[in-house]
């Protein structure tokens, strides 16, 4: 049920918006929603269905081999699964199995084998869990699984990594989602892609087992399990049928909701939809089902828009009858309705039996879900894999490769090699500066400040204040960043300092920051969700935005003065320091930038605290480099880290800093500029004003 499932228990995560029309332009909580939306829009404006077999074949291949790059690609050569069954419970007609196996080296994944008490080989199914809080020995799970097995199935249930047995702590309930999956982020694994190599590893278990056909197996799932579904449907060709339950709408109806981490693709917006997915299954047997009381990216009216395209294809295969559309009067669910469809359908599509019309289940007892696990109570191995273990590992090997340079002109190449990949593989791109920003500069009656207002691109127009120094001199002029807001910014210590040292300072709201921000889009420990999720969509991550946002500042600034100041500064705090630091890198304008209190490296082996979904960009650290990397961008201009914390919150100590930034003051050794970088230990406003100079 759906009071049942991790979406009740993050209500925020189905914000209400309105998804049809463009949301009004006069409302600045709305702008960035209206913003993306017609970004969305025209990234499909020329989606047309293919009109034959080779057209579909040619296009099957480009898109699979696009989605393999959004996932990170997978390896090469798969490790050993090293299966181990820990324990049987021996039930009436099947029995039950407590099954671990290896999906990459020393990750572990634990599972459920339901094994009919019958001779012979038999069809499987492969069940994979939505968001439920027992993950797979959840009752929902385990209903399924009884039924299926009773009707001659082998069935495997299995934990998607992060969630069931496999969260950071031992106990069950935990959520995968939020800045726990943004660990995965920037070494370029998104944990939709890792569920899918997963799945994939599972069939490979399924495949030694000696009482299943390996010729005949299916995979179904509810929620975040119908979205694992899909995809593990339409990518696994070893996969007969596949069933998506309350989980198959559409791409562009996310864009106004919120959904989990693991459901995100990067940047499919801007390849496909979800009706492209949908037909990579064909001509295999797909069976989509839809409740009628859904959240509005799960409806059955924005299902029946991506099967509209892949009925298409089916029929380009001569296969009509093998993708099916069922809808039930229901809430959020994997109901005894909806079980007893799927049944059909896979006795149909795994055993050759009946005309896929449901099968009635008969009555179904539970397990305790502790009876089921693989490492009950506390017993998990103190060394078990988490999600932010294995990304920190994966970052530690990426990082391993980056050298730090010999000579200036060996860095000078790398630079501009650096700062490419940073702006169009890993940002997606800059829009085109075509025409100018619109701006225009409102002076305050005491000539002490004043309004700029301009267009950062068509849908974004930003505000920024500008106090000037004492005497109502613009002067070297700082730009002061904080993501929470500009509201108070103005009136901070910092701002205050820079004023007396004779800075005249500038604060702005981004694009989705302040009072632009979505409403209610806070979810667990990212108060940024759903936007920072929107914006990967249409593969244009937050943190590019904002630093676009920062560059057409300056060009307003130009366009109203005639010039951009002589010596400018950008100060971010906060998660705000790492927009200061990739603004300096991206524009050479900027001549002195500061991070302050900002995050050491995107490396952590626990979830992200205190920062921003936003900033973990896809395949940043594979790459571009780390933070420090990042820094290093703008030698030998000046640059400052002040406060510098770990992913924890906690601050670096003096040994720590030094460790973390070496590459950069290398490289501004390199230039003879060793003084150009400040490592200071705390984020108090005048050594960080002092140190600009």
């Amino acid at each position: 049920m759906r009071q049942s499932t991790w979406y009740s228990l993050i209500p925020t995560l189905f914000m209400a918006a309105p998804v049809l029309g463009q949301p009004p332009a006069a409302d600045p909580q709305q702008q960035f929603l209206s913003f993306i939306r017609s970004q969305a829009d025209e990234l499909r404006a020329k989606d047309k269905p293919p009109q034959t077999r080779q057209e579909w074949d040619a296009r099957r291949a480009e898109l699979r081999q696009q989605l393999l790059k959004a996932w990170g690609g997978f390896p090469v050569t798969p490790c050993p699964l090293e299966p181990r069954i820990l324990g049987t419970l021996k039930r009436d007609g099947y029995r039950v199995e407590k099954v671990i196996f290896q999906t990459r080296p020393g990750v572990w994944m634990t599972a459920n084998a339901y094994v009919p008490d019958r001779p012979g080989k038999h069809p499987a199914i492969l069940q994979v869990h939505g968001h439920w809080r027992g993950a797979r020995v959840d009752p929902v799970l385990q209903r399924r699984c009884i039924g299926a097995a009773r009707l001659g199935f082998f069935v495997l249930v299995v934990d998607a990594f992060g969630a069931g047995e496999r969260g950071i702590g031992k106990a069950l309930g935990e959520y995968h989602g939020d800045m726990t999956a943004a660990t995965l982020l920037p070494v370029g694994l998104p944990l939709s892609g890792l569920q899918v190599y997963e799945n994939m590893r599972a069939v490979d278990y399924l495949l030694t087992r000696p009482e299943v056909d390996g010729k005949h197996i299916g995979i179904t799932g509810a929620s975040g399990g119908g979205n694992q579904t899909m995809y593990a449907g339409a990518w696994d060709d070893r996969l007969s049928a596949a069933v998506p339950v309350c989980s198959v709408g559409t791409y562009r109806s996310y864009l106004g909701t919120g959904c989990c981490m693991c459901e995100v693709v990067p940047g499919a917006m801007r390849f496909t939809e979800e009706s492209g997915i949908l037909g990579l299954t064909a001509p295999r047997g797909l069976m989509v089902v839809n409740a009628t009381r859904d959240s509005i990216q799960f409806s059955v009216g924005e299902a029946k828009k991506s099967l509209a395209g892949a009925e298409g294809i089916f029929r380009l295969y001569d296969r009509p009858n093998n993708v099916r559309h069922t809808i039930f009067e229901s809430p959020h669910d994997y109901s005894k309705a909806m079980r007893e469809a799927m049944y059909g359908w896979m006795a149909l599509h795994l055993k050759g039996e009946g005309d896929g019309k449901p099968i009635p289940e008969a009555d179904i007892k539970t397990e305790p879900p502790e009876e089921l696990r693989c490492f009950p109570g506390d017993s998990r191995p103190a060394d078990f894999v988490t999600i932010p273990r294995f990304a920190a590992a994966e970052a530690r090997k990426l990082l391993e490769k980056q050298a730090v340079p010999a000579h200036a002109t060996a860095w000078a190449t790398e630079v501009k090699r650096r700062r490419q990949a940073l702006v169009d593989d890993v940002f997606g791109g800059f829009p085109q500066r075509t025409k100018g920003t619109e701006a225009k500069a409102t002076p305050a009656a005491d000539g002490n400040s004043r309004t700029l207002r301009f267009q950062s691109e068509p849908g974004v127009t930003l505000t920024a204040e500008q106090v000037f120094a004492p005497g109502g001199k613009k002067g070297d002029v700082a730009v002061l960043l904080d993501l929470d807001g500009a509201d108070k910014t103005q009136a901070s210590p910092l701002a205050k300092a820079l004023r007396e040292a004779g800075w005249s300072v500038i604060t702005i709201d981004v694009r989705a920051t302040g009072k632009l921000a979505p409403p209610k889009e806070v979810v667990g420990r990212a108060p940024d969700h759903h936007s920072a999720e929107w914006s990967l969509w249409i593969g244009r991550p937050l943190l590019g935005q904002w630093t676009f946002d920062v560059s057409r500042l300056l060009d307003a600034l130009a366009e109203v003065d005639g010039a951009v100041p002589r010596d400018l500064a950008v100060i971010g705090r906060g998660p705000a320091g790492i927009v200061a630091l990739t603004a300096a890198a991206t524009d050479d304008r900027i001549r002195r930038a500061a991070a302050i209190g900002a995050l050491a490296s995107f490396v952590t082996d626990v979830p992200y605290q205190g920062q921003r979904l936003g900033l973990m960009v896809p395949g940043i650290l594979r790459d571009v480099g780390d933070i420090a990397h990042l820094a290093a961008l703008s030698a030998p201009r000046r640059v400052v880290l002040a406060g510098a914390v770990w992913a924890n919150g906690k601050p670096l100590t003096a040994d720590e800093r030094q460790a973390t930034f070496a590459f950069p003051a290398q490289v501004w050794r390199l230039h003879d500029a060793a003084d150009g970088l400040r490592l200071l230990p705390s984020d108090d406003a005048m050594p960080v004003v002092q140190s600009l100079r």
